[in-house]
């Protein structure tokens, strides 16, 4: 018997009982637990997602908490990840979470990656996006890409499998890796809108639903409701 929280879900034809099955024996690896991050953690865990896995090395900051929902004034200097595990715990103990306290990088990825179906990167940050595009294509997994700015976000999917690459949207590598971490200003829905997308967008991939973004980037700014969808 399927689990009653998921019923207003299951009811979409799009979904239903087999597309359920499939979100609760699949598993997604999130990279990133800040805004982008803290939405997508919060939906798939709410989606039934089997088992997720939570990875940011960071720790929680005052100036995070107008846009990261899993975080409390309390949880300040604590590990994200430890912390997003404990919420999403609460939320829903069907899921099974696993928190690292790491970040991705080339010593790790290959091991982190090879255990789940999917990768999410929520991360604000070039090397680490390159990185999981190569560990992707190397191992033949599917990854959900967002990024936000301002008022601004993106999301794409790309499917290792494929010749489509992340070099295909950033051919300039190199260049882009070598900038310092610039911060700027975001406001804090723009993660919830952009993070949600995403969200959907790895629920639809799992669950076989039509018109997932694969090979194409959607792109929305909050100021002026412009949005597009790029073939690449």
């Amino acid at each position: 018997m399927v689990d009653l929280r998921y019923s207003r879900q299951i009811m979409l034809e799009e979904i239903g009982e087999e597309g359920q099955k499939r979100l609760a024996s699949s598993s997604v690896l999130i990279v990133g637990l800040g805004g982008l991050g803290s939405i997508v953690a919060s939906y798939l865990n709410g989606a039934g997602i089997g088992r997720i896995g939570l990875v940011d090395n960071d720790k929680v900051s005052l100036s995070n908490l107008h846009r990261q929902i899993l975080y409390t004034e309390a949880q300040v200097g604590l590990s994200k990840a430890t912390c997003a595990a404990e919420f999403l715990s609460d939320r829903c103990r069907a899921t099974r979470l696993t928190a690292y306290d790491e970040s991705l990088q080339p010593a790790n990825a290959d091991k982190l990656v090879a255990e789940y179906d999917v990768v999410v990167d929520c991360t604000d940050n070039f090397f680490i996006r390159f990185l999981i595009d190569d560990t992707c294509r190397k191992l033949g997994k599917f990854w959900v890409y967002g990024a936000i700015g301002e008022f601004e976000g993106q999301v794409a999917i790309f499917d290792g499998r494929s010749d489509k690459r992340f070099t295909d949207l950033y051919p300039e590598r190199d260049f882009l890796c070598s900038l310092p971490k610039a911060t700027s200003g975001v406001v804090g829905p723009l993660p919830g809108v952009v993070g949600a997308i995403q969200s959907l967008e790895t629920i639809k991939l799992i669950a076989g639903v039509e018109g997932a973004l694969i090979g194409k980037l959607f792109t929305i700014n909050l100021l002026t409701f412009e949005t597009n969808l790029i073939n690449f």
